[in-house]
Parts: structure tokens; sequence; C-alpha cells
């Protein structure tokens, strides 16, 4: 019998496991350590404050910073997203430092799924499945068209961050 799963599916961590990571990796990422102390966690992780646009509601989200071209960017198909549609403030915790930035959500899926399958290439499949919440159900690396198709199905996206005083996001 042929496996009918798709060559990639939305896998997110369970709601309960969430509820008890975020607080701490938000407290954590806020701490003023020493380099050393640091590690390597606060190069890869930060935290988006910003402003739903609807409700009003302050968020403050950690995530994974993804190098993209010459910025950060942040990988999902989390709700919040949608907030960053025609681009929206947020404040970028990273690397111990608050930086005020912009971010613009990026949907189409040409461009997502080439960013999924360049970050899953760099990363490896198996970390890239846990840190992208993603679960690769092929035995090679997504195509760009595989991708592109679960961002359609799945509302997998990039948000790209840029510096307020930078030009418009690429």
């Amino acid at each position: 019998m042929p496996d009918r799963r798709p060559p990639v599916e939305l896998s997110p961590p369970p709601a309960p496991l969430l509820r008890a990571l975020n607080p701490a990796m938000r407290l954590l990422l806020g701490l003023p350590l020493p380099g050393p102390l640091r590690g390597p966690l606060p190069g890869r992780r930060m935290v988006l404050r910003f402003t739903g646009r609807r409700t009003g509601r302050r968020y403050a989200v950690p995530v994974t910073a993804h190098p993209v071209g010459d910025g950060i960017a942040s990988l999902t198909a989390a709700g919040w997203r949608l907030n960053f549609r025609g681009g929206h403030e947020v404040e970028v915790l990273h690397r111990g430092r608050i930086r005020p930035m912009r971010g613009e959500l990026v949907e189409d899926p040409a461009t997502v799924g080439e960013v999924y399958v360049r970050r899953i290439e760099a990363m490896g499949a198996r970390r890239a499945q846990r840190e992208l919440s993603l679960r690769i159900n092929v035995e090679r690396v997504p195509t760009v068209e595989e991708m592109a198709e679960a961002s359609e199905r799945q509302g997998f996206s990039v948000i790209m961050l840029r510096d307020v005083h930078d030009g418009p996001a690429r």
C-alpha cells in the first residue's frame, strides 16, 4: 500500500509543552548573561514583541532566528504571523539587544518553498523538523515545489525582519 502522506506537513509541538516552554524562553532570552554563559541559544533564538492589529493584544513570541539573505527571518505557520501582512512594527530581542524592526509576511508559495528548502539543507532534516515544526515524509530534502505546495496547504510562511532605518524588505 503506497504512503499517502504529503511529502511535508505541519507538525507543531503539543500546546501544553509550548505553554510551559515559552515563558521560560522569554525569560532566558531577556537575561543579560555574559558571552560564554549565553552559549549558542541566543544566537539562534529571538523574541518578537508586537501588538496585534485587530485585538491590540501584546505578543512576546520566542522563535528561531534564521539567516536569510543579509537579514534575519522567522519561519512559521502560527496564526500570529498574519499580523505581519503588509508590514508591521516589531521589537526584536536577539543576541541580548532589543532592536526596533519591521516585519513583512512573505506568503508567496514559491518564495516560501525556496527559503524553507535552503534552511532544511543548511540545518539538516532532523534539526529542521524540530525547529521548523514540520514533518518530512520523504527520504530526502523536499523539493521547492513540494515545500510550496505545503505552504499553500498548511500556511508555512516567512517573516522577513529589517531594521526600521533600512529600506524595504526584500
